[in-house]
Parts: structure tokens; sequence; C-alpha cells
């Protein structure tokens, strides 16, 4: 007879590389559901990133794939502030960069970044990009991020520098040398520009976006205060499968969702 005080894994739980008790991920009954969930999803995380002063007046856009066109992609509309946007504000971009459903334009450079990157990696379903003080400091100086605690861990061999900086992301060729630069890692640090990051779900790419950018900071502070120790690598490996773990970064997000969704509900509004 199994002994009842015993804890065992439950049935409703994540399998995850940290032994956490995470949820598993939502299910949905169409892709009309998933796609209500995904624009959600995205309304808010445009609003975390105003929360966290990553606006730069019309810089920065997130992006989520449609659960149905794969090729096509819903994004924040050009001249919305971060601190505005509502879900009835997202545009949906097909693969030629017009918008298919909403009243807004989509701001060229996101649909040179998101378009080509999304052609390039089938695994990424979102994509994050703003012009943070913390990426624009690090990336000046041309270094990615050191393994300087857990969090930044989370990035070690999964990160690339960009540093052939040619101007605004307007062009498609950028674009495309931007995507085929990022390769398969899941941060890409733009020299005299900002910071990509992506996941395989919307709330994935977020967290990564928030921890980078929070790690270049105490990177920044450390070097600024001595000479910081970092972890070795095998520290820094064994770092990376717990902060590096794509369902603590899934539920990480939830937590911040809980946030903005009771401090900013009008964030739902979808007429």
């Amino acid at each position: 007879m199994t002994d009842p005080h015993v804890a065992g894994p439950a049935p409703f739980l994540a399998d995850t590389a940290t032994g956490l008790p995470l949820p598993e991920p939502p299910s949905f009954g169409s892709p009309a559901d998933e796609r209500r969930h995904r624009k959600q999803r995205l309304a808010v995380a445009l609003r975390l990133f105003g929360k966290y002063g990553f606006g730069e007046g019309i810089s920065g856009h997130l992006s989520v794939r449609d659960p149905e066109r794969h090729d096509w992609f819903w994004v924040n509309p050009f001249g919305v502030s971060f601190n505005r946007v509502k879900v009835r504000d997202l545009i949906l971009v097909d693969s030629e960069g017009l918008v298919v459903q909403g009243s807004r334009p989509v701001n060229p450079s996101a649909f040179v970044i998101h378009s080509k990157i999304h052609e390039l990696r089938p695994d990424a379903t979102a994509i994050a990009h703003a012009h943070t003080v913390h990426s624009r400091a690090l990336g000046s100086l041309g270094r990615l991020l050191e393994p300087l605690d857990q969090e930044s861990a989370a990035f070690f061999e999964d990160q690339v520098l960009y540093d052939d900086y040619k101007g605004p992301s307007v062009e498609l060729d950028l674009g495309e040398e931007i995507a085929e630069t990022l390769g398969s890692h899941k941060a890409l640090l733009l020299k005299y520009h900002g910071l990509i990051t992506v996941g395989s779900t919307l709330e994935e790419a977020v967290h990564w976006f928030l921890t980078f950018d929070s790690a270049a900071q105490v990177q920044l502070l450390a070097h600024a205060a001595g000479l910081p120790q970092p972890l070795s690598p095998e520290q820094a490996r064994s770092a990376r499968d717990g902060f590096g773990d794509t369902e603590l970064a899934r539920f990480s997000f939830e937590l911040l969702w809980d946030e903005i969704i009771h401090e900013q509900p009008d964030v739902l509004e979808e007429n």
C-alpha cells in the first residue's frame, strides 16, 4: 500500500530539471483559444516592458506566432507605448509585412527582425527585442554575459554577440543577417543596439529578456566595483541546468502576469 504521507510526482506538474512543483503548461481546445491566450500574454508582456522602463520612443517590439499560420505573427503596433498597449491594439502581420488584422501599422524594424527570426528558427514561437540601458551599455563594451551568478549562468554557452552595426534594422538583408547570427542561441546582444531573446513560448522569451537585462546590470556593477570572480565552467553548466530550465522560465512569467493583471486589468480589453 502506498504511504499517503510520502510525497510523489503529481500528474498536474511539469517535468523540470529543477524538480520544483511547477504546473504543466495550458492545453487548448481550439486554435482560437490558443490565439486568445497568446495575444493576452503578449499584451501583458508589453506592459511588463513598460513597467520595467524598457520603452525608448518607437523602439522595441515583441512578437508571437499565430497558432494556425506559423509564418504570420502578432506584434505590438508602431507608435503605441508599452504602457498603453491592450489586446485590441495588437496586429497580425503576414510573411510579406502586410497587416492582415488590426488597424495600426507595423514597425518596419519589427517586421525585418521578427520575420527573419521566425523564418529561420521554427522552434522560436516568440521573440523579444528592446533597447534597454543595461544591454546597450554591455553591448557597447563588446562583451557578453559572464557567469557571475546563477541567473547569468542561464545564458552560459547560449548567447552570441552581433557587432557588425549597419544602422537601424529596416532592410530585410540585415534582418536575415541578425537571424543567422542568432543561430540556435536563446539570446543575441546587438552592439550599439539592444537585446533580442527567443523562446518556445512567449513566456519563455520574456523571462530570458528580463533575466539577461538584470544580469547585464549585475555585471556592469560588479566590474565597476572591482574584479568579479565568475563561476567555473563546471559550476556555470550546473547552474544553467536549473536557471536555464524552460519550464522555470515559463512559470516565472506567470508571477509577473499576476502582477500586471492585478495592477492594470485594462490590458485584456479586446474591443
